[in-house]
């Protein structure tokens, strides 16, 4: 579904919850934002997870929201149901903040957001999405500041988080 005008932010996406509700993205304009494809049975679920947590619990009164999108198309290693995934995440890391619908990050059937995200900020290896884990710093603007590979620990970029939100 491409759109005729250009896409200035993410704040023009609109993307689905993990209950299949519409989510409005324009509604997190004044915030940063942390996007991360996430996955259950990763080598990198625990560390991730548990930090992603953290952070979150620091920032979040500070105009701070992670948004997490499952992602099943690295190994297999998200293969529950929207259910099964927000249970996981929140019963067994405490996660707070908003877990969206499962989607593609690469190929075809890519969702919109993760298009414009890769196009906003390429990887070391080009566009595509490597691995689970991968993060996107987003500013209050909805622009893309930042991306990190997967095995950067979320805790490791604090200081950038702390940066676009004007923490000193």
């Amino acid at each position: 579904m491409a759109s005729s005008k250009a896409t200035a932010s993410i704040h023009d996406f609109t993307v689905k919850d993990a209950r299949g509700n519409d989510v409005d993205l324009g509604t997190y304009k004044g915030k940063a934002l942390l996007i991360v494809n996430v996955a259950s049975q990763c080598g990198l679920t625990n560390s991730n997870y548990t930090e992603l947590s953290q952070l979150y619990e620091k920032y979040k009164n500070n105009d701070f929201e992670i948004l997490a999108f499952p992602c099943n198309q690295f190994a297999g290693q998200e293969p529950g149901n929207n259910e099964e995934i927000v249970e996981f995440a929140c019963t067994r890391f405490k996660a707070e903040y908003p877990i969206f619908d499962k989607v593609d990050v690469n190929g075809s059937n890519a969702a919109p957001l993760y298009k414009f995200l890769k196009s906003s900020k390429g990887g070391l290896f080009g566009d595509g999405i490597k691995w689970n884990f991968t993060k996107f710093l987003v500013d209050k603007d909805g622009h893309v500041i930042d991306r990190y590979a997967p095995t950067t620990s979320p805790l490791s970029i604090e200081k950038d988080i702390k940066k676009v939100l004007g923490i000193a």
